[in-house]
């Protein structure tokens, strides 16, 4: 009897996931405009129409002689440059350049944590971003916690799910448990049985 009870405790700690991967992140990331993100505007020799401005909720920005610019989905350059087009109506020659001085990305972009972590939230993506420096930013798991049947829901790659070790990795300093994650990546921290 006791044999058959822990062959099935066995078989509930096992994941039917095949592991992440230690590397994920692309060669070549780069950063795209989101909403709620803060972009600091400089237009060159024209001071008064220079401004830090937030990215509306419906991926547009506003700024003086521009209104309703698509800034979604679009990097710092692409954008100087559509705001450059539209102020060379008004002006002769613009040169503008665009920092993004605050970051959230695009929803799709954006890392989401679920489950036992003790500040479950959503993070935005940066390039070379580990499962560590995640459960960093959400304050570890909670006692309750089931850490190593944790997943993470890859939407980059048709929302395949891979087993993550979280107890090893944060628990126990385990650092061959850490992989790095991709934009649009579901942590899911289950609770555990027992």
């Amino acid at each position: 009897m006791l044999s058959l009870l822990l062959g099935v405790l066995a078989g509930c700690a096992t994941s039917s996931y095949p592991p992440a991967p230690a590397g994920a992140a692309e060669a070549e990331y780069n950063y795209v405009i989101g909403p709620g993100d803060t972009i600091n505007i400089v237009v060159w020799r024209n001071p008064e129409l220079s401004m830090s401005v937030p990215v509306r909720p419906d991926g547009k920005i506003t700024t003086p002689l521009v209104e309703d610019l698509p800034a979604l989905g679009k990097d710092a350059s692409t954008l100087a440059r559509d705001i450059e087009k539209a102020l060379s109506k008004f002006i002769r020659e613009p040169v503008v350049t665009v920092i993004v001085t605050s970051f959230i990305g695009p929803y799709s972009e954006q890392i989401r944590v679920l489950g036992e972590a003790a500040q479950p939230q959503t993070l935005p993506y940066q390039q070379k971003m580990t499962l560590l420096d995640v459960m960093i930013k959400v304050g570890g798991v909670t006692e309750f916690a089931d850490g190593n049947a944790a997943t993470i829901l890859r939407t980059a790659e048709g929302n395949k799910q891979y087993s993550v070790r979280l107890k090893d990795l944060v628990k126990r300093g385990d650092v061959s448990a850490n992989v790095e994650m991709r934009p649009g990546d579901v942590l899911i921290i289950p609770q555990s049985w027992f």
